[in-house]
């Protein structure tokens, strides 16, 4: 069966706020939180940016049986693989499976590029989150890991982990990525507004080795009572993310994503953003993702009705899909 998490948006909410609608998330039927892992909002009006790992920890406590995950960059700018390697191995060793799976993907410069140095082309950063990904494949293997490539390792052990190793996935939103990550992460990670492309995204991962591997997909909605105010409130609050091109890979400031979307209009966020308020309207997209094989869909109401979403989806809408 499908399962479902509420995405917890750091760029959006406050750390405090997020670990309350987590709460709220369980109650509601939610299986599972994913969360961004950003050090900086998309846009200066967004205004929020806490701490993952932090917050993954306190998020845990605070819930009973929800699993977590993030994505993360492993390509050695704001963090190092061997570090992301004890942050998963120390709460998945709290928290037995409950930090079923990780994403990784290859970063964007508005919070890999904060430590200094150039900002690589795709090809090179690429590279960087699969060596990435194998030094913390086998530190949470128990091995102990030297490494010498682009990222360097000596001698590293984890001395806490979990007796069952995470998932670790891979992020692509375009069909050779997919095809490529297929060939070694454990799923795949991309997005689910355009059933169409989700489709091409799937069958290239699975012919370029994940046949039996699972997809997960984040789809990015906005709800509201009425349809023009789902679509005010889509626009209002994530035309940052709806540029197109490379710019959310290489732009460096809030200010900078601010200053692109300028042009961007509500109408243009139709093809990424499901803007709807009939519940129908939710489980027919969400079953037709069912439909391709997907495994997990992660629930992000780009809005600030979060509560108000969060209620809905409880009464209106997971419960159809559950059965």
């Amino acid at each position: 069966m499908t399962r479902y998490s509420f995405h917890a948006s750091h760029e959006q909410f406050a750390p405090a706020e997020l670990l309350s609608l987590a709460v709220q998330a369980e109650a509601a039927g939610f299986d599972g939180v994913f969360c961004s892992d950003h050090l900086q909002p998309w846009a200066p009006s967004q205004g929020h940016s806490g701490f993952t790992w932090a917050w993954l920890g306190a998020a845990l406590q605070a819930t009973r049986q929800l699993s977590f995950a993030t994505i993360t960059v492993p390509g050695g700018w704001r963090y190092h693989p061997a570090v992301l390697a004890q942050a998963i191995g120390t709460l998945g060793q709290m928290y037995p499976g409950r930090l079923p799976w990780l994403a990784f993907g290859s970063g964007e410069a508005i919070n890999e590029q904060v430590t200094g140095g150039p900002w690589p082309p795709k090809a090179e950063r690429n590279a960087r989150l699969q060596e990435g990904v194998g030094v913390i494949r086998a530190l949470l293997a128990g091995e102990r890991v030297s490494h010498e490539g682009r990222l360097t390792v000596q001698d590293a052990r984890l001395w806490d982990r979990p007796a069952q190793p995470p998932l670790l996935f891979g992020a692509a939103t375009s069909e050779a990525t997919a095809r490529w990550l297929g060939r070694w992460a454990d799923g795949l990670l991309t997005l689910g507004r355009d059933l169409a492309q989700l489709r091409r995204l799937i069958a290239a991962f699975r012919e370029g080795g994940g046949e039996g591997k699972p997809v997960h997909v984040k789809l990015d909605l906005s709800w509201a009572p009425e349809p023009a105010e789902a679509l005010r409130l889509a626009h209002c609050h994530w035309r940052f993310n709806c540029l197109g091109g490379e710019a959310c890979w290489d732009l460096r400031r809030p200010e900078d994503f601010e200053a692109a979307a300028r042009f961007v209009r509500p109408e243009d966020l139709h093809p990424q953003v499901l803007i709807a308020s009939e519940p129908a309207r939710h489980i027919e997209h969400l079953q037709a993702c069912q439909e391709l094989g997907v495994s997990a869909i992660d629930l992000h109401q780009v809005s600030t009705l979060q509560r108000e979403f969060i209620e809905f989806y409880g009464t209106a809408v997971l419960p159809a899909l559950k059965r």
